[in-house]
């Protein structure tokens, strides 16, 4: 019986040895390779099976294949500080706590470092578990993939429709073109989108999507357009 126990707890003192290595296993090799699709993405399509006409749209495209305004856009609308954290950015989370301890609007303060670690391994909600692998992957992420990779990736998994994945499927369901020619007000618009894609239209903005997408052209010439990536 001691035995049996005694084995019992060597397995439970090895399992958070074992789930890192499966954990590298996930994210090490997409530095290279492009991921066939994503936690949200498979979630999303097993809803839509119920749903009559839905279809998941989604094509990968490398970042020479994107405009350059979509990248900086996205930066500007969720991410400043992204070529220079390591993941977290620590002042937004700090504002984002206070913000949501004053019982103002709740605020999030996820970079696209996290972003990408969640859409791609994970799934949606809260709770202190998801919260905690989606930190552990995306110190994977940020330790495996230059800054580059990350955004590629983000760029191609993040939702901006209902079942549209990414930014070649979103430039073609809402502007009728490649994502290589996407104009500046275009990229505005769909990084606009971001915070609730099923809720904001970029074909057709509402007052919030407009306002939202002038902010984040300001922004991204405050930044210095596209260079600021480099």
């Amino acid at each position: 019986m001691a035995r049996t126990k005694k084995r019992w707890w060597r397995r439970l003192l090895w399992l958070p040895v074992w789930l890192a290595a499966f954990a590298l296993l996930q994210v090490a090799p997409l530095r290279w390779l492009d991921p066939p699709t994503s936690m949200f993405m498979l979630i999303r399509q097993a809803e839509g099976l119920g749903e009559k006409g839905f279809t998941l749209r989604q094509q990968w495209r490398d970042l020479d294949q994107i405009a350059a305004c979509l990248p900086i856009s996205v930066v500007a609308a969720e991410d400043q500080q992204f070529p220079r954290h390591r993941g977290f950015d620590l002042a937004a989370i700090e504002k984002a706590l206070e913000s949501n301890a004053e019982g103002g609007r709740v605020r999030g303060a996820s970079t696209l470092s996290q972003q990408v670690a969640k859409n791609l391994y994970l799934w949606g909600g809260g709770g202190y578990f998801r919260k905690a692998l989606e930190a552990g992957y995306t110190v994977l992420v940020e330790t495996f993939w230059p800054k580059r990779r990350i955004l590629e990736v983000y760029l191609n998994i993040a939702e901006f429709g209902d079942g549209i994945y990414g930014a070649e499927a979103a430039a073609q369901a809402f502007f009728g073109k490649p994502a290589s020619r996407l104009s500046d007000a275009e990229c505005a618009r769909l990084a606009a989108v971001l915070p609730n894609p099923k809720a904001y239209d970029a074909r057709n903005p509402g007052p919030y999507v407009q306002r939202r997408a002038a902010w984040i052209q300001r922004q991204v010439r405050q930044l210095g357009g596209p260079a600021y990536l480099e």
